[in-house]
């Protein structure tokens, strides 16, 4: 090969290593290129991965957080464990009431806490082979002091991710704090109660006013023809002895005398007077019983009349020591006279109503002696009615005014006597009390103002 040749072919070989050397140059920038792309595409990840990893710990610190402060805040306690009953978490609560630490517990059985009755509700929550709760059972946790607090126990069931059973979660509270709790739930439902017979009771009175209204309106009539027949008949009385007397002193016949004599003429002529005036005053108080039955009714009450207190004090006793079946002695202890003004017919029917129970509570009592005091006070005029009975006992003496209420035997009593001299007393613008003595038996006291009460009051 000649020199030129030899040049030509150098020259050629020089080009295409060049040629080769730039291909490779390109190649290798291109592998490069790929590589940082990979690098950039695997770091964006690993910081979208770090960027969730972060969130994830932040919602799961939270979350820690969270229930940490639900299981703090229980007031009930709280024991979780495996099926192995080995206790996996415990709450404050338990904390406080057994004076264990949480670190001293997590990790034992469960009779590190519940003794043997630890046993008998792993039985029952195998027995149910975890798919009921237990509910109610009651069972004795053990205190770090050696005491023992019985405990009202919920026991369910707990479920892993799986839906595997991985243990139990129990939590109670004191039975102490649960009967406290039924306590208060019974005292309100008495309350209630109570509230529903006052209810009931209200609408008896209001029927029973309905009632009273109705009767008193048809006595009236009746009344009326009573009372005018008894002015009429005294009239006649009166006409009759004169002329028996004038008769007597134009005709002076043996026979006639003797028939006088037979018939006890003169006797009769002396009590025609007494017992016409006795009847005129029972119909005219069974006239003003009435008015007072309608006016307590509803209707409008009469004006306020000026009357002997004292007389009107006597006046009803007298009524009802006549008629009673036993005959106390009465000693009263009060002035002589007492001008009061009120409605008279308010204040007779209370002190009639209050000697009547003092009567029926001295029933069995050999010797019986009834007490009435009249006292005036500065404000006010106290009436006191006592006994010798047995008494008001004490869990009655906060219901002795209640309508209905009696401790009377069945028939023997309504129970208004006293509910209806209460509402009087109100009205006259004074009080009714009731206590015991000292030395036995009930006492009633009866206060009115001293200057009565303004008109329809």
């Amino acid at each position: 090969m000649n020199s030129d040749s030899r040049k030509t072919h150098t020259s050629l070989l020089q080009q295409a290593g060049v040629k080769v050397s730039l291909e490779a140059d390109l190649a290798s920038e291109s592998v490069w290129i790929d590589v940082i792309q990979k690098m950039d595409a695997v770091y964006a990840d690993l910081v979208r991965h770090q960027v969730e990893l972060e969130q994830k710990n932040a919602e799961l610190e939270q979350t820690q957080q969270f229930v940490a402060s639900v299981l703090s805040a229980m007031t009930d306690v709280l024991v979780v464990c495996d099926t192995r009953s080995i206790i996996l978490e415990v709450n404050a609560a338990l904390e406080q009431l057994t004076g264990y630490s949480s670190a001293s517990i997590i990790g034992k059985p469960l009779d590190r806490l519940f003794g043997a009755s630890s046993t008998i509700m792993a039985e029952a929550f195998t027995r149910y082979s975890g798919n009921h709760a237990l509910i109610d059972c009651e069972m004795s946790v053990r205190c770090s002091d050696g005491s023992s607090t019985p405990l009202a126990m919920n026991c369910s069931p707990r479920y892993d991710g799986r839906g595997r059973l991985a243990g139990a979660v129990i939590i109670g509270r004191p039975v102490g704090e649960l009967r406290r709790a039924y306590e208060e739930l019974n005292h309100a439902h008495r309350r209630l109660q109570e509230t529903q017979q006052q209810l009931v009771q209200s609408e008896k009175m209001a029927s029973l006013c309905r009632l009273v209204a109705g009767v008193a309106h048809e006595l009236n009539n009746p009344i009326s023809f009573m009372v005018g027949n008894i002015h009429a008949l005294k009239r006649y009385g009166t006409r009759l002895a004169s002329y028996l007397e004038e008769v007597e002193k134009q005709i002076q016949d043996p026979h006639l005398q003797q028939l006088r004599k037979e018939l006890r003429i003169d006797h009769i002529l002396e009590d025609m007077r007494p017992l016409i005036d006795g009847t005129m005053e029972g119909a005219e108080r069974v006239s003003d019983i009435v008015q007072d039955l309608g006016r307590y009714s509803g209707a409008q009450s009469k004006p306020p009349e000026e009357f002997d207190l004292v007389l009107a004090v006597k006046r009803a006793v007298e009524w009802v020591t006549k008629a009673g079946r036993i005959k106390p002695r009465v000693e009263y202890h009060m002035p002589d006279s007492l001008p009061y003004l009120g409605q008279r017919g308010h204040f007779h029917q209370v002190l009639v109503n209050l000697v009547q129970n003092a009567m029926d509570a001295m029933s069995e009592v050999g010797e019986a002696v009834l007490e009435i005091s009249v006292s005036q006070e500065e404000q006010s005029i106290s009436i006191r009615v006592a006994d010798q009975g047995p008494g008001i006992p004490p869990e009655d003496l906060a219901r002795i005014f209640d309508p209905f209420y009696t401790s009377k035997p069945v028939g023997q009593g309504t129970g208004l006597g006293l509910y209806v001299s209460y509402g009087l007393a109100q009205e006259l613008g004074g009080s009714l009390e009731a206590g015991n003595r000292s030395r036995g038996g009930a006492v009633f006291t009866l206060r009115i103002p001293l200057n009565g009460v303004d008109d329809g009051g």
